[in-house]
């Protein structure tokens, strides 16, 4: 607070214009900060102007919120978010191969800072960005061991897919929360009848809330195999 209190009380003397204060992940502060920041934009509104930077409008306070016009940004495009990286990465003299960009691009969703961050990452961790050295850095799955989790779940046994996939989970210190994140992408690619995907879906959304909720994640993993291994019986009765 008393920095920027500091900046906006004083006035320029020789310069036009208004002083700019800019406030980057405002939905951190608390409530108390941010009504003693309300305060102080009332107070010095005639010679600065403050900038909001959040991610959640919500937890931003209404009295805040009245005082501000809103401007909301949606996530980049890869069309727009590709040539910077590739300017990033040229000037830092960093190795980057084509699916490691393509890595980078996908679990960014848009989010520049992050697609810089796990980039600087990686480089740090492993000194090449490839694909699967995004993948091991940022802790999610590959879209191949998904492939391979999907398999295991509908052509195995519930006790030969349950072994493997613990193993997996296991050696690549996976969470279920990002494989069941992973999972769903897949299975609207994959042609299953619209009743039998439905109920799939149900039964991973239960399987979420509850992982969200601080159940075992070994139990859970058994109730998503069930699932599968339910909606493959479903598909076989209706063929």
């Amino acid at each position: 607070r008393g920095p920027i209190l500091s900046f906006a009380s004083t006035r320029t003397i020789f310069k036009k214009g208004f002083k700019l204060v800019i406030l980057d992940e405002a939905d951190a502060m608390t409530q108390d900060a941010q009504n003693a920041l309300r305060r102080v934009i009332e107070k010095f509104t005639e010679n600065t102007r403050f900038c909001l930077i959040c991610n959640y409008l919500s937890k931003i306070i209404p009295a805040l919120q009245s005082r501000c016009t809103r401007f909301r940004f949606g996530p980049l495009t890869p069309e727009l978010m590709v040539p910077r990286l590739q300017h990033v990465i040229q000037e830092e003299g960093v190795d980057v191969t084509e699916d490691g960009m393509k890595a980078l691009v996908t679990l960014s969703s848009g989010d520049m800072r992050r697609a810089l961050n796990i980039l600087q990452s990686t480089t740090m961790a492993f000194g090449k960005v490839t694909e699967e050295n995004v993948y091991t850095c940022t802790g999610h799955p590959l879209e191949s061991d998904i492939a391979n989790i999907l398999e295991w779940m509908l052509n195995q046994d519930f006790s030969t897919a349950y072994r493997r996939i613990m193993e997996l989970k296991t050696l690549k210190g996976l969470a279920l929360q990002d494989i069941l994140t992973e999972i769903h992408l897949f299975v609207h690619r994959v042609d299953f009848p619209p009743s039998v995907r439905i109920q799939l879906l149900i039964k991973m959304a239960d399987i979420e809330y509850r992982l969200a909720a601080g159940t075992s994640e070994k139990i859970q993993l058994s109730s998503l195999i069930a699932a599968f291994q339910c909606t493959r019986d479903l598909i076989v009765a209706e063929a």
